[in-house]
């Protein structure tokens, strides 16, 4: 039973990381359709509709808010802004150690903090987290009383299998295109099936937003 349990526990989190996943990347076209005037990728990983970074940030409210019980709107706000900068920052500087590349830079932006973001933008973590509370987290036990179901749950394992596979192929398309750039030459197969699957004009057009960092 307990097993049974932790399993639904785990099936929960990915369920709970897939929405603001998905809301992430909604939510980025819709900033980058309001900045640029035409749609811009902004997807997080090679295939489907995603970014991560979003998800990774849902989840650290779900975990934080589970502790916190204090829902004083005040509170949310300031924790919110705290835990999303950090979130924002860390992510940027792990993509940026791993892959060689950026996604956002608010360099020319006031008050950012090594342009991996900004008071502005965790003004809107801090929004995020109030929207987490209100709308979000009253969602969870519906959530939790949804992934009982076994159907559920082989749904979201086959989709958890497929979304390890997309996490890890555009983790290796990305550090082999992090290799070309330095202009290391394929090793071995799968150097070059990455190379031949996807190349430089492939990945920067997925990733259009990103740029590399010397």
């Amino acid at each position: 039973m307990e097993q049974k349990s932790k399993f639904n526990e785990i099936i929960k989190i990915f369920v709970i990381f897939m929405i603001g996943s998905m809301i992430g990347y909604v939510v980025e076209m819709i900033v980058a359709l309001v900045q640029n005037g035409h749609f811009v990728s902004r997807q997080g990983l090679l295939y489907g509709p995603f970014t991560p970074v979003y998800g990774i940030g849902i989840l650290v409210y779900y975990i934080f808010f589970s502790f916190m019980k204090n829902r004083n709107k005040g509170i949310v706000f300031v924790s919110s802004m705290i835990l999303g900068g950090i979130t924002e920052y860390l992510c940027s500087y792990v993509q940026e150690k791993v892959f060689g590349t950026v996604s956002w830079d608010y360099s020319e932006w006031l008050f950012n903090i090594n342009g991996r973001t900004t008071l502005i933008h965790c003004t809107y973590w801090g929004l995020a987290g109030l929207l987490y509370t209100s709308y979000i987290e009253p969602l969870i036990p519906k959530i939790e009383e949804f992934v009982r179901s076994h159907k559920v749950k082989v749904m979201a394992t086959s989709v958890a299998v497929f979304m390890i596979f997309n996490i890890t192929i555009s983790s290796m398309a990305a550090m082999r295109q992090k290799e070309r750039v330095e202009n290391i030459p394929a090793q071995d197969g799968m150097d070059r099936f990455l190379d031949n699957m996807y190349p430089d004009e492939y990945m920067d057009e997925v990733f259009e937003n990103k740029k590399h960092v010397d």
